[in-house]
């Protein structure tokens, strides 16, 4: 790991805090925002395909959307660790497919080691509130 890469880990841990603590706020709503997150999380990388206008990763990254989006839907199904379990995933499509595959052609590598951290801090919370949210 370079000190550019632990840089940006930091700054995903930071944007993950905030996103943490902007849904904390928010009450009875701070479930849906959490899964919202992870829907934009995928919807990002639709971005970067459509900034360099690329039509084949635009759809692969597409692709990545109703899988999370399958997320959100079992965990108000089922359990909200279904939502945890989609964001530790989203750090396996940001390496395998972005960092360390092919897509490395549409984001940029600094965006996906952010998200790496962003990623697993989230999962961790949600992990870490479950029980609390079982009582509301």
């Amino acid at each position: 790991m370079t000190l550019n890469d632990a840089t940006w880990l930091v700054l995903g841990l930071a944007l993950g805090i905030a996103l943490i603590l902007y849904a904390r706020n928010r009450g009875r709503s701070e479930k849906t925002i959490l899964a919202i997150g992870l829907i934009v999380a995928a919807l990002i990388y639709v971005g970067f395909a459509l900034i360099w206008g690329d039509a084949t990763w635009f759809f692969i990254e597409l692709a990545g959307v109703p899988v999370y989006g399958m997320f959100y839907w079992l965990s108000v199904r089922f359990s909200f660790l279904w939502l945890a379990i989609g964001w530790v995933a989203h750090p396996v499509w940001d390496i395998f497919l972005h960092l360390k595959g092919p897509g490395h052609i549409v984001a940029p590598e600094w965006y996906a080691v952010a998200c790496i951290s962003f990623d697993i801090l989230v999962a961790a919370y949600i992990v870490a509130s479950i029980s609390k949210w079982r009582t509301t």
